[in-house]
């Protein structure tokens, strides 16, 4: 039998061991895995059709009765499909897909979850405590495949919940479960028997402590959707982000509260992120950044203090750190701030991840507003990309984002030059350059 070294970060494949991967630079990845026994070739039955005379789904999607997830998934699962749910550990994969399995099942429509890192009772306790017990989620504890594809071929569920497919085994694959071999091959099986079923099948999958999902890149390929959790365990926000959805946006967001009866719907997350804002504070700004269709304003923080050594530090917290190098660079050069002496943190609150380039002034104000000691006004919002001359560029879909903070009771709102939408109750305060909107900026 071949024996093969395996990379285990991305599925590099050697005939010798390296203590380093060429591909992907990873130490002492490379693990030994037996080559895989080929399967006969079946017949091929299969004949191309033209796409019009291709006979549509009866169904087009399942609602899984959690909005914010069927957001994310662009209106629920489709049947057929492949979806994979990655996280760090405790941040509420199992506690997601427990109830989704329940939310369906009251539906009428038949689950499978397969446990394959606790046993029914403890599956069941879980249930309990989430108020998720139905009779239409049919629970097995099992992680050899041929099992599990024997129990969906025998009730004919409509989703699959597998938990997780790390430790799904194949007994024909000589590796150890979570393996790269076993990973990709579990996929590989399951996503057959989602085409050829009509079952839709959810996938809880680990993540590495570089926070990608363990196991073969492969695996992200061969499924239909990719959603990761976002937010740190012990805050009680998530943040559900698709990375890959060949049924939807990737731009969609899902906002949850974690409670003590589980996963919570947050459906107004600007006033969530904005509930706890310290009046008077130094350094703080709102932003209104576009998370696919949905406007959300969030508080960024900056904090600009002597530096103790001859280095001064940049860290950042949910705000990209070369984008905050940028605008640091910016507020130098053409405001006349001296922040070679200073460490400047910046962070988005409530856990978020700010990246759309509309923040960059509310994130520079911000960082103004440390550096001077001095408060800006809490009623007013920010929104503008800054470029490298200083200039604040115009920003997409600007009268959706001032709609949003009019709700929230804002006042006043900076925006670029030019294409300021009309009737947006605010106080609109147009600004060409970053130095014009510190000038004009409410200092408290």
């Amino acid at each position: 039998m071949r024996v093969e070294y395996v990379c285990q970060s991305c599925g590099y494949r050697s005939p010798r061991w390296l203590g380093r991967c060429p591909n992907c630079d990873a130490w002492n990845s490379l693990v030994e895995e037996a080559g895989v026994p080929r399967r006969p070739a079946a017949s091929r039955t299969a004949k191309p059709i033209p796409l019009p005379e291709v006979s549509p789904l009866p169904e087009d999607r399942w609602p899984t009765g959690l909005g914010e997830l069927d957001r994310v998934l662009g209106g629920g699962f489709v049947p057929g499909s492949l979806v994979l749910v990655g996280g760090d550990p405790g941040i509420g994969k199992s506690t997601l897909a427990l109830q989704v399995a329940f939310r369906l099942a009251e539906a009428g429509r038949g689950v499978l979850y397969v446990a394959g890192e606790e046993s029914a009772q403890q599956t069941r306790m879980r249930a309990e405590r989430l108020g998720a017990v139905s009779p239409g989620v049919w629970v097995v504890a099992e992680t050899d495949l041929d099992a599990v594809l024997g129990s969906v071929r025998e009730l004919h569920p409509a989703l699959v919940v597998v938990d997780s497919i790390q430790t799904v085994y194949r007994p024909d694959v000589p590796s150890a479960p979570g393996s790269v071999g076993q990973v990709r091959e579990c996929a590989a099986a399951l996503l057959q028997l989602a085409k050829s079923e009509g079952t839709a099948v959810l996938l809880v999958g680990h993540v590495t402590k570089e926070g990608m999902l363990a196991g073969p890149k492969v695996l992200e390929h061969l499924v239909d959707t990719v959603l990761y959790f976002e937010g740190e365990r012990h805050q009680a926000y998530r943040i559900l982000r698709a990375t890959k959805n060949r049924f939807g946006s990737t731009n969609e967001i899902g906002v949850f509260e974690m409670g003590p009866a589980g996963l919570v719907e947050v459906p107004n997350p600007s006033a969530a992120f904005l509930g706890e804002r310290p009046p008077g504070a130094a350094g703080a700004a709102v932003v209104c950044t576009l998370e696919g269709s949905r406007p959300l304003l969030v508080e960024v923080q900056a904090l600009v203090a002597p530096s103790a050594f001859g280095t001064p530090r940049r860290a950042t917290s949910g705000v990209d750190y070369n984008r905050l190098l940028l605008l640091v660079a910016v507020l130098e050069k053409h405001a006349g701030f001296a922040f070679s002496q200073a460490d400047v943190y910046a962070n988005a609150a409530g856990g978020v991840r700010v990246e759309e380039p509309a923040a960059d002034l509310g994130i520079a104000l911000a960082l103004a507003s440390s550096y001077r000691t001095l408060a800006l006004d809490g009623r007013t919002v920010f929104c503008g990309e800054l470029g490298l001359a200083g200039e604040v560029r115009p920003v997409p879909q600007l009268g959706r984002r001032l709609a949003e903070a009019r709700k929230l009771g804002f006042e006043r709102a900076f925006v670029p030059r030019g294409g300021i939408p009309d009737g947006s109750g605010l106080e609109v305060v147009p600004v060409g350059t970053v130095v014009e909107a510190l000038e004009l900026a409410p200092w408290r």
